[in-house]
Formats: C-alpha cells, sequence, structure tokens
C-alpha cells in the first residue's frame, strides 16, 4: 500500500517546515520608540498544523521591552552562514510576537528544550530559563528562498485567516 501524496498546498508548507528544522538562530527585526532594530535569538519549531516558532529573551532586553510595548509585530530571516549563493537556502517572514505564561509557557517548553537540550543540564541553567520569558513567533508571511532548484525560486505561505492570499501556498 502506498501513503496519499500530500495536498499539493501541503508540499510547501513542508518544504517551509524542513528548512525551519534547518536552522537554529533567527534574525529577528523590530521597531521601537528610538526606531527599527534586529537581534538574533535561538528557536523551535513548534508541533501543530502550522509553524509557530519558540524563543527565550528576557522581557528586559530591548526586543522585549519593544514586544511586550502593544505593537508585537516582527520580521525575521533564518539561514546558515557561508552559503555558496548557487544552493542558498533560507526562510524569510512576518508574524507577531507574545509572551507565553502559565500552562501555556509549561504546554511549550517541551519543544524549546528538545531543541537546545543543555537549557536543562544544570540547576543554574534549569532555574535562569525558568526565570525568563519565552516567547511566541505566530508568522502570518512565510517564503522560503532555494536556489538550489533554481536562482531566486521561493516557496510562500500564509495561514488560514490572513488576509487576501490567507491559507495559500505556493511556488515561484
Amino acid at each position: 500500500m502506498t501513503a496519499a501524496a500530500p495536498q499539493p498546498s501541503q508540499q510547501p508548507l513542508d518544504a517551509i517546515r524542513s528548512a525551519l528544522r534547518a536552522h537554529t538562530t533567527l534574525t529577528l527585526a523590530y521597531v521601537d520608540e528610538q526606531g527599527p532594530q534586529a537581534c538574533a535569538v535561538l528557536y523551535a519549531l513548534a508541533d501543530g498544523p502550522d509553524p509557530v516558532l519558540l524563543f527565550v529573551t528576557a522581557e528586559t532586553t530591548r526586543h522585549g521591552r519593544a514586544l511586550l510595548s502593544g505593537d508585537a509585530r516582527v520580521a525575521f530571516t533564518a539561514q546558515a552562514d557561508g552559503q555558496d549563493w548557487t544552493v542558498l537556502t533560507g526562510i524569510q517572514g512576518r508574524g507577531t510576537c507574545r509572551l507565553l505564561t502559565g500552562s501555556a509557557r509549561q504546554a511549550a517548553w517541551p519543544a524549546y528544550s528538545s531543541r537546545f537540550p543543555y537549557v536543562e543540564r544544570t540547576e543554574r541553567l534549569k532555574e535562569a530559563m525558568a526565570r525568563t520569558g519565552l516567547w511566541e513567533l505566530r508568522p502570518n508571511w512565510l517564503r522560503l528562498v532555494d536556489n538550489g532548484r533554481g536562482f531566486g525560486h521561493k516557496t510562500e505561505w500564509t495561514p488560514p485567516a490572513s488576509g487576501p492570499l490567507a491559507g495559500r501556498s505556493w511556488e515561484k
């Protein structure tokens, strides 16, 4: 018995998820009262039907304060350093962030700690992580650039109920 082929709209999302799993660091761009800024954070891909990223940062950092200030819209990229341009791959995205607390934090933490198991190896680090904010980045647009499939090859995704192209995946 052969497995059913993925739905055409699911194939691009699978490629995007695979690319997100291939990287660990994203550059997070945001705006605060001082203007635009970017920072690097380690991220994990949460389980679920739509891609959701998790990252850790203190609420006292510049980006933590900006995300708590009311406008948690961000842009981000994830890619490996030192790639040859002919096979360059990376993710571009936009979305919103929220600080996870209580049961939402407890439910999401295993995805982050399994991606980065060292965060639970010592009591000191476990305690520090417990005091540090766990954030959810929920993308409303993702683009995978994969020059290995042709220069400038792009695969894009938007979640259901997110604008005029809602729930669409396509390749260019």
